[in-house]
């Protein structure tokens, strides 16, 4: 279980990222964070795994705050990716960059390349292991950050944005991954998005706004909440986005019972 109480960061006097958050995440659960750009969600993602300390409140783990003292044994335990997966690469090729990661944390050789191996054919990017990063895709890139975390076997797993640079067939099978993470390797799951069609697949959605929590709910509970989300300048599903322009056109005439009917579409996972 991880806790956060009455969370506050702030950058500088005026610019306050996140004003007295608390939620809870339970084991194996997959919550997604959701929110604009300076909502504070990735704010959160770095308190999370210590990167920065809090101006005021406490994360605890299994019953273990986070603290100068116990951050390098809680780290053992989160994997965090990144937006830019430029800022995780420190190898001269792929499979050096996940081989960096394995040897900090004293893993046998043999088993650094079944690790390796493993991984990297989870996504689709085992043909690439001696490929440089700067000769690969954003996503490309993505899914190499992606296996390095998956492969140190961190029971948590936070993906900042980390869908944010793969194409709609990407997504979806990274997507796919989460759940079987999830499912059959039991992880705890966090992913920092604005994307809806990925939030809608989490057992939990949060939505912040302005360094405050406006919703925690199911998924569905959340979608009801229409004209909140619209507000939030979240990221609509494909079809979403095709309805409100054609509304704006005056293309439809019954444009209401579309839209209802599009967004209860939406609802289902």
């Amino acid at each position: 279980m991880i806790e956060i109480k009455d969370l506050y960061f702030r950058y500088n006097k005026t610019d306050i990222a996140l004003r007295g958050i608390s939620f809870e995440i339970k084991d194996h659960e997959w919550v997604s964070i959701i929110g604009h750009n300076g909502s504070g969600k990735s704010t959160l993602a770095k308190l999370l795994d210590g990167l920065i300390a809090p101006t005021k409140g406490e994360i605890i783990y299994d019953g273990v705050k986070l603290s100068p003292e116990t951050v390098d044994s809680i780290r053992q335990r989160v994997g965090i990716v990144f937006q830019n997966p430029d800022n995780q690469f420190v190898g001269y090729n792929v499979k050096y960059d996940i081989a960096f990661g394995l040897e900090n944390h004293q893993i046998k050789r043999e088993d650094m390349k079944n690790l390796i191996d493993e991984w990297t054919k989870k996504v689709d990017m085992n043909e690439y292991l001696l490929r440089e990063p700067e000769t690969l895709s954003g996503g490309q890139k993505q899914r190499v950050a992606i296996a390095g975390i998956l492969a140190l076997n961190c029971d948590i797993i936070i993906l900042d944005e980390a869908t944010s640079m793969l194409d709609p067939q990407g997504t979806e099978e990274i997507t796919k991954l989460i759940l079987e993470l999830k499912e059959k390797y039991n992880k705890t799951i966090i992913t920092i998005t604005h994307d809806l069609g990925l939030a809608m697949k989490s057992d939990r959605v949060i939505l912040l706004r302005e360094g405050k929590i406006l919703l925690d709910k199911s998924p569905e509970e959340v979608f009801k909440e229409r004209e909140l989300l619209l507000s939030s300048n979240l990221d609509m599903p494909f079809s979403m986005k095709a309805l409100y322009l054609a509304q704006s056109s005056d293309i439809l005439k019954d444009k209401k019972e579309l839209t209802d009917a599009l967004w209860e579409y939406h609802l289902k996972k």
